[in-house]
């Protein structure tokens, strides 16, 4: 199915919905920030699908911690450049979008069980900002940033999300921004896909698609193939926080459905309201 027709095919039911939905997008390469490209352009295409939410808590790859786990408060969040080597261009662009520090405490406590703390000391990353200027570029719904905490399982990723999915019926859009295959010392310029992204890249699909949630954070059941597709995890948790944010009322829609560079996925999900 394109892009195109399953956002047109959403568009009716998000609207229609009282619940927000829960998005994964693949982030990939920070330029697909300044790009017209099929990943900017469904990003675009998604943003005018959605329900305007009242808040959006970003969960982003790009936000690591250690041993805790830390949500932005600050006011007016600032834009992170957190990459080297591209152009002037791309270090240009800000996202001015104000915070929600109101609701980013509230967040704080909604994870008390988590050991979460406040910060204001960190902004929004390109995780956030780069797909976040397609979805919304006028920068004019609150945002804040949900860190991910390194040292803890996979399983406690998931049980994230299960505590914030609360904050869908508060009109809050949870989005989790990452890539389902991460293997930057793979990469192949122009080339095809690597095999091992392809098989992880199904096997996350097969798994997700029959909720099988418990497959998807079994370091031992994924063994050698979840190392070779994410060599750090730090790209494939934010996904796990969204789908541990679904529940069985969920219908679930893929988008941009494939491998850039020979070992990133570019995969990116929504759960709404059947």
């Amino acid at each position: 199915m394109s892009v195109t027709h399953s956002l047109n095919s959403l568009r009716d039911s998000l609207k229609a919905s009282d619940r927000m939905p829960l998005v994964f997008l693949g982030h990939g390469n920070p330029m697909n920030a300044i790009e017209d490209n099929v990943y900017s352009k469904s990003w675009s295409q998604l943003g005018k699908s959605l329900p305007r939410p009242q808040a959006i808590l970003v969960v982003s790859a790009h936000w690591m911690t250690q041993g805790s786990t830390l949500v932005d408060v600050s006011k007016l969040p600032k834009t992170i450049h957190d990459f080297y080597g591209f152009p002037d261009e791309l270090f240009a662009q800000q996202y001015p979008a104000h915070g929600d520090p109101a609701l980013a405490r509230d967040v704080v406590a909604i994870l008390a069980s988590h050991h979460a703390e406040e910060d204001d000391r960190w902004g929004l990353d390109h995780g956030a900002w780069s797909v976040l200027t397609h979805l919304y570029p006028e920068a004019d719904v609150p945002v804040f940033q949900l860190s991910i905490d390194m040292t803890k399982p996979l399983k406690w990723h998931m049980e994230i999300g299960k505590t914030l999915a609360q904050l869908r019926e508060r009109g809050v859009l949870i989005l989790g921004s990452g890539n389902v295959v991460h293997n930057l010392r793979a990469m192949r310029w122009g080339g095809k896909a690597q095999d091992f992204a392809l098989e992880f890249d199904k096997l996350f699909t097969d798994k997700l698609s029959e909720r099988d949630y418990g497959a998807l954070a079994d370091t031992q059941q994924l063994g050698s193939l979840l190392r070779m597709a994410h060599p750090t995890v730090d790209h494939y948790l934010p996904a796990l926080t969204i789908a541990g944010a679904s529940d069985e009322r969920d219908d679930l829609t893929f988008m941009t459905e494939s491998i850039d560079l020979g070992s990133v996925s570019m995969r990116s999900f929504i759960f709404h309201s059947a």
